[in-house]
C-alpha cells in the first residue's frame, strides 16, 4: 500500500504530505488489504481580498479496502482544514461499512425492476468526454447498494454473482432502489 499525494495548482510541501500520510494511515490501519491510496489536492480560483487571491482548497481521497471503494472530497479555504474534514468523511464511511448500518435500507428493495422502454431519440452527434475503466468483482445486490451509498452515487454498475451478468442498481426519487438487469437477444 502506498499513499500517492498529487497536487494540482499547488506545490505539495513535505510537511503537508507527511500530515496527509499520517492521517490517512491512521484511518486505514483497520483493514488487512488496502490498495493504493490516491490523494489529490488542488486550489481553485476564489475571491480576491485586499489584492490577495484566496482560492478554494479541495482535497480528494480514494482507495479500495475490504472489497469496497472509499472516496471523499472536501472544499474549504484552508488545505489543512480540507484534509481534516475529508478524513472525517472517510471515517464515517468506514464506520457505516463496518457496522452495516445500511442493512435496514435494503428492506425496501424489490427483486425485479420494471422493464424500461424508451423511444430512440435521433441525435446528430454524440461526444464522449470521459472514458473510465474500473475493476469489477462479483457481488450481490445488497452489497452493490451499500457500495453505491458509500460512494454517494445515484447508480452503481456491478457484476451480479447469482445471475453472472452485469447489472445496475440505482436510487429512485422516492428513496427506494431499482435494479436494471439487461438481457441480450
Amino acid at each position: 500500500m502506498t499513499v500517492n499525494v498529487r497536487g494540482k495548482n499547488i506545490d505539495v510541501t513535505p510537511a503537508l504530505k507527511d500530515y496527509i500520510e499520517k492521517k490517512v494511515l491512521k484511518v486505514t490501519r483497520q483493514f488487512k488489504n488496502i490498495g493504493d491510496i490516491s490523494v489529490l489536492m488542488r486550489v481553485e480560483k476564489g475571491d480576491s481580498i485586499k489584492g490577495e487571491r484566496i482560492g478554494d482548497c479541495v482535497v480528494e481521497i480514494s482507495f479500495p479496502a475490504g472489497g469496497v471503494n472509499f472516496r471523499a472530497q472536501e472544499i474549504t479555504k484552508d488545505m489543512y482544514s480540507s484534509v481534516d474534514l475529508v478524513i472525517e468523511k472517510i471515517e464515517r464511511q468506514i464506520h457505516k461499512f463496518k457496522t452495516k448500518l445500511m442493512r435496514g435500507r435494503y428492506n425496501n428493495f424489490r427483486e425485479e425492476a420494471p422493464a424500461i422502454s424508451a423511444a430512440p431519440v435521433e441525435e446528430p452527434e454524440f461526444k464522449v468526454v470521459r472514458n473510465k475503466r474500473f475493476i469489477m468483482r462479483p457481488m450481490g445486490v445488497e452489497e452493490a447498494i451499500m457500495q453505491m451509498n458509500l460512494l454517494n452515487h445515484d447508480f452503481f454498475v456491478f457484476f451480479d454473482e447469482e445471475l453472472e451478468a452485469v447489472n445496475v442498481v440505482y436510487r429512485r426519487k422516492d428513496g427506494d432502489y431499482g435494479l436494471l438487469s439487461p438481457e441480450l437477444k
